[in-house]
């Protein structure tokens, strides 16, 4: 006898916070559609369950972080991780979404196959060492692009010399003791500007040392309009209201960046005057070589990154290694640093899909030499979209798109009897990197792992939710790139908006 491999309409690679609200979509639109998410982890909420260095919290605001059908009702714009994660919890399990997660399921392969019009996909049992094989009519990738089980870490020279614990903030020991210590934080990025004040706050001595710096600005941790506002609405529309004042602010301030950078660099230094000591030197500390948003902004609420400054509990260094000491470091302009504990903040590491091996037909896909549609499926791959938010502004806003997007694309299958979907590439689109317009060091050194964009629409990746908005939620989902294809069986009905 032979055990028949379980079928699955949908099938959801990864509870996060973008699985869950893909989750949320589809049982909404296709409640007698059946789905599953695999989590290779043993616990929903993705970043937000992974990362729990002291101090982590959303760079976004959980008006437009937060998702788009669940009004943020929290006190605090930029909240906390594990308010965030209470809140993706409190989603999955209000709406039954928990109930589909297999966790400890990690994927390996999706295969397509033309003749039967569906995916097999293997996955690892990562608690038992099990291979569980499904089969799905259509596969979505919701596992960002983070690499979970592997941080970034340069090769520092001499660093075992050092004697006391060194320590990366994707695997910060529940532990540690800083408290009254002298902590150095290697790395000037977003996850470096959360850590210096949230240790100071125990009494560490925090000393950020960077390579190059980063632009660093403040918000106010809760939103006054906000809290205004939710006087006289019903907590949806104020929620919608906020929303929108929020990814107005935020899309003006990234065109205004990219059209007037001269001018914008000026009017943050101008801020950052009034935040620091007088005096301090802003030119070696605080002035990128790059414009602002060609990275990301990090964000500091209520200045406590610039008030931990003032107050001489965090101290910034801009010098490179040249070595681990037994007590600290030295640097190349001969400078010593004295540490009790060394925290190297120093990024991490991309992972396409979640590492999984995608084959169709029997031929393995170079995601190299597959471009991007509409920055949410690839070409010539049947069946499959994938999620990958926004690099200037909350991840949810294009995750939410994205998942409207798919309901809509499965219910036009729906209607005319299609089994499959799948954009064609067009070799007379110009190709270009899929992170052209964006170039902090994770993406270099992992951009060639990725699908590629074109030179037009809908090849061309555009960081612009106002734009997408149009297109995604409102767009046709046909057009000259796209191809449907029939087989003999019915396909089920979708349930109207």
């Amino acid at each position: 006898m032979t055990t028949a491999t379980e079928h699955i309409d949908v099938l959801i690679v990864g509870a996060g916070l973008s699985g869950v609200g893909a989750a949320y979509q589809l049982q909404r639109a296709f409640p007698h559609r059946t789905y599953a998410i695999l989590e290779g982890r043993a616990a929903l909420g993705g970043t937000w369950d992974l990362f729990r260095y002291p101090g982590i919290r959303s760079d976004s605001d959980m008006y437009t972080l937060g998702y788009r059908f669940k009004p943020w009702l929290g006190e605090k714009s930029i909240a906390d991780g594990d308010t965030i994660l209470d809140y993706v919890r409190e989603t999955a399990a209000e709406n039954g979404i928990d109930r589909h997660i297999r966790f400890r399921h990690r994927v390996l392969r999706a295969e397509w196959s033309s003749v039967d019009n569906r995916w097999t996909v293997t996955a690892e049992r990562t608690d038992t060492g099990e291979t569980v094989t499904l089969t799905a009519g259509f596969l979505f990738s919701c596992s960002g692009y983070y690499r979970y089980d592997e941080p970034y870490v340069p090769e520092f020279a001499g660093v075992d010399r050092f004697t006391g614990p060194v320590v990366h903030p994707q695997s910060w020991p529940a532990d540690l003791d800083y408290a009254n210590k002298k902590v150095v934080v290697i790395g000037s990025g977003a996850t470096a500007v959360t850590l210096g004040p949230a240790l100071t706050e125990q009494g560490a001595h925090v000393t950020m040392l960077q390579r190059s710096p980063s632009y660093i600005v403040s918000r106010p941790a809760r939103d006054k309009i906000a809290m205004k506002v939710r006087r006289y609405l019903s907590p949806r529309a104020a929620y919608a209201v906020v929303r929108a004042k929020n990814v107005a602010f935020t899309t003006t301030m990234y065109e205004l960046s990219q059209r007037y950078p001269a001018w914008m660099r000026e009017r943050i230094r101008g801020l950052q005057q009034r935040w620091l000591p007088p005096g301090y030197d802003i030119d070696t500390h605080f002035t990128p070589r790059y414009d602002p948003w060609d990275q990301r902004l990090c964000l500091t609420p209520n200045n406590d990154f610039f008030r931990a400054i003032r107050k001489d509990k965090l101290e910034i260094v801009t010098d490179r290694i040249e070595t681990f000491t037994e007590t600290g470091l030295r640097l190349a302009s001969g400078a010593t640093l004295d540490a009790d504990i060394i925290v190297t903040a120093t990024g991490l590491n991309l992972l396409a899909f979640g590492g999984m091996d995608i084959v169709v037909d029997g031929q393995p896909v170079q995601l190299s030499e597959r471009m991007a549609y509409k920055a949410m499926m690839l070409s010539d791959v049947p069946n499959f979209a994938y999620i990958i938010g926004y690099t200037n502004a909350s991840w949810t806003l294009k995750a939410d798109l994205v998942s409207e997007y798919v309901v809509r694309l499965l219910r036009h299958m729906d209607r005319r009897g299609y089994v499959r979907c799948m954009p064609v590439g067009d070799p007379s689109v110009g190709a270009e990197s899929l992170f052209a317009d964006f170039n902090p060091g994770y993406v270099l050194r992992s951009a060639s792992e990725f699908p590629i964009q074109g030179d037009r629409a809908p090849w061309r990746l555009r960081m612009n939710y106002l734009r997408d908005l149009v297109t995604l939620r409102h767009g046709s989902v046909t057009d000259d790139a796209i191809s449907f294809g029939k087989a003999g069986r019915p396909a089920p009905v979708a349930v109207p908006d």
